[in-house]
């Protein structure tokens, strides 16, 4: 599935990010010299840009256009038009306190919430909300930190009175997958969008005639194009545990369950206090 971020309430800077994991090393280093540099792109040619960031005045261009706007202007006119507050920027130096390495966290987690929100469209959404309530069995996958976030999916489901299983072994969600028929749903969840089981988990509920659904921090992975519903969770952070894309994942999750229960609020309640009764004889 292909998911247009272009909308004009989307922030210039969001969609920078949420753009990142789809573009070229080249273009990326574009992207990145823009969001740390807002001012500056605001007043400088293309050509200077290019220079900036060694690249030629064609990548800049086609970053650009990557990004869903027009050209180099229609960015500039988008990015003069945010507010100043909204764009974060991040030196990349290391903190001088222990205190201060909290705070770029707590800030990235922020930013990548803001992002999130940001390119959230209400129509994806919605179609997300339908396949979940309509589906008659829901299995859910994920690996490494993304298989926490299944889990969370998971336990939400449960709160809900949904069917739905997450087995944590990566084979067994493939194995899973290769069960389901049409009615049923398989989400996956990977912020790369290229590891490879949770792809495996999609084709083969594919071929099966299961809808699908992926949460994903790159619109335009292999993941991505085999879901029928894709829902973007956005981050850039360095290091091999993305934490803020993790929780912006989560927050999206609970988004979900939100909205489920906002639906159908009276029927949320009686599951829930049923599940409490019977876990509170052991209460201590």
């Amino acid at each position: 599935m292909t998911v247009d971020l272009r909308g004009p309430s989307v922030p210039a800077s969001s969609r920078l990010r949420s753009v990142l994991p789809k573009l070229s090393d080249a273009e990326r280093r574009v992207a990145l010299w823009m969001l740390k540099n807002v001012d500056l792109s605001i007043r400088q040619s293309m050509s200077a840009i290019a220079q900036a960031t060694d690249v030629s005045d064609t990548t800049v261009l086609r970053m650009c256009r990557t990004a869903g706007f027009e050209g180099f202007t229609d960015l500039k006119l988008a990015l003069a038009q945010e507010p100043r507050e909204a764009i974060e920027h991040s030196s990349g130096e290391p903190e001088a306190s222990a205190l201060q390495a909290a705070g770029r966290l707590f800030r990235a987690i922020t930013q990548a919430l803001n992002d999130t929100f940001g390119v959230l469209d209400e129509a994806t959404f919605a179609k997300a909300l339908d396949l979940i309530a309509n589906a008659k069995h829901i299995m859910v996958g994920g690996v490494g930190g993304s298989g926490i976030v299944a889990q969370a999916f998971y336990q939400r489901c449960i709160r809900l009175g949904l069917r739905c299983d997450a087995p944590i072994d990566s084979q067994l969600q493939i194995m899973h997958a290769a069960l389901t028929g049409p009615g049923d749903l398989v989400v996956a969840i990977s912020y790369s969008g290229i590891t490879s089981d949770p792809v495996l988990v999609l084709q083969e509920a594919k071929a099966r005639g299961a809808s699908t659904l992926c949460i994903t921090g790159n619109s335009s992975s292999a993941l991505a194009r085999l879901a029928d519903v894709v829902l973007v969770s956005v981050s850039h952070e360095q290091g091999s545990e993305p934490m803020a894309a993790q929780i912006a994942q989560m927050t999206l999750v609970d988004a979900l369950y939100a909205a489920l229960v906002a639906r159908n609020p009276e029927p949320a309640q009686l599951t829930e206090e049923r599940m409490v009764n019977a876990i509170l004889p052991k209460s201590i």
